[in-house]
């Protein structure tokens, strides 16, 4: 039987409905399939920052005892003694020590010494160097428990010290609050004394180095391999080292600052000096690629137009091509020093995994950074000390987010549209 016009393009009709709503359902099951996987990222993410942020408030927090310890007449010591040099020297000299464990003892027994943490006696002459007033006073103190009591607290440890720290919290006397300290100590051997601010300062000024090195060499690499470099063998060979130095594992740097830099500078092991030049390196080539990426974005009318008026090549490149492409540049830089915020192998190569008890006093000084702080706290066995890794981690994370913060100000505040 003959087939009709008409039945031929019923024909060709049904076909095309056919591959049409084939072409539909893939489009829409794409568009499901990149919404759910948003969705998961944005899920985990949301799970990542509720663990840490739920986990880091107990770090945030310590276990102090509470008592009155009487000052007026307890010691010898006038309270000029305090504005003159080593003012803690002279408060240990006048037996301020001594008042403390003693008034501990009146008030929680005889075993105080096991509940008061040690160099707890340090806060109390902070606070009176701090007031010389309250030297006739008698002073509310709240000093750290010790590790065992705060374990008690936490429910961990003896039995007999944990009836005793439930005993001590329902009259008053052992509290949970929030540790300001946390933010202004640096590195101790007690969970109960142990601070962020050295490893936070060193991670400050490691960063500073890296990006006072890495920014203006990258930068001015990416322009001379894409505004001046001939397009030779040689050039094309530096171009493949410089993406394949961008893959190269972080620990790898970490071996070279071992080798090159701490030679050159043996007595700075530690330093933010050479964490910062072991970094710079690890982060030059992500600059160097997103620069010659985004001078690469800007269009050519803009050199041409530049030096149809009789602008040099100096001129074009830094007038007008490097103000285009610098919101690119910075993007590449924000990652570059994100990248190197959160190291930890290169930096334990060169040696910043040393304890350090007080906070850097310069680039050349010993020092520990918020990644490898975080990484000695995490291997220690004590349940407080996991529980400050957590809150050092939120404080990684907010330092992350300011620092990300300010470069994406920097690139919107210079961005320019053509």
């Amino acid at each position: 039987m003959t087939e009709t016009l008409s039945d031929v393009q019923a024909r060709r009709r049904a076909l095309m409905d056919k591959g049409l709503a084939r072409r539909r359902a893939a489009d829409k099951r794409f568009r499901w399939l990149g919404f759910a996987a948003v969705a998961f990222s944005a899920l985990m993410l949301a799970f990542l920052l509720i663990k840490m942020s739920s986990a880091g408030i107990a770090g945030f927090q310590r276990s102090e005892v509470r008592f009155d310890i009487p000052l007026a007449g307890a010691m010898q010591i006038d309270a000029k003694r305090l504005a003159q040099p080593d003012p803690m020297g002279g408060l240990e000299l006048a037996g301020l020590e001594k008042v403390v464990e003693s008034a501990a003892k009146n008030a929680l027994g005889p075993e105080a010494d096991d509940l008061v943490g040690q160099g707890a006696w340090r806060e109390v002459a902070t606070a009176i160097i701090e007031d010389p007033s309250l030297l006739g006073s008698t002073y509310k103190a709240s000093l750290p428990a010790s590790d065992d009591l705060a374990s008690a607290q936490r429910g961990e440890g003896e039995p007999a010290m944990q009836q005793l720290a439930r005993k001590l919290a329902s009259e008053g006397k052992l509290v949970r609050v929030f540790d300001k300290g946390f933010l202004s100590r640096s590195d101790a051997t007690s969970p109960q004394s142990v601070g962020i601010w050295g490893a936070l300062k060193g991670s400050i000024l490691t960063m500073f180095i890296t990006l006072v090195l890495a920014f203006p060499v990258g930068v001015l690499s990416a322009l001379y391999l894409e505004e001046y470099a001939p397009k030779n063998r040689w050039t094309e060979w530096i171009e493949i080292s410089i993406n394949n130095l961008a893959a190269v594992p972080s620990i790898i740097f970490g071996l070279l600052g071992l080798a090159v830099f701490l030679a050159l500078f043996p007595h700075y092991r530690s330093a933010p000096l050479i964490g910062g030049m072991t970094l710079a390196l690890m982060t030059m080539p992500v600059i160097v690629i997103s620069g010659r990426n985004a001078i690469k974005a800007v269009p050519p009318s803009i050199r041409d137009a530049a030096l149809a008026i009789g602008a040099s090549k100096v001129q074009v490149v830094f007038n007008h091509v490097l103000p285009l492409a610098l919101p690119g540049i910075l993007t590449g830089t924000i990652i570059g020093m994100a990248r190197a915020l959160g190291e930890t192998a290169p930096l334990l190569m060169i040696g910043m995994r040393a304890f350090v008890a007080s906070p850097p006093s310069g680039f050349t000084a010993p020092s520990s950074v918020l990644p490898v702080q975080i990484f000695l706290w995490s291997d220690e066995i004590d349940r407080g000390f996991v529980e400050r890794t957590s809150a050092a981690i939120v404080v990684l994370l907010v330092f992350l987010l300011l620092m990300n913060g300010l470069a994406i100000y920097l690139r919107n505040r210079f961005e320019k549209r053509w």
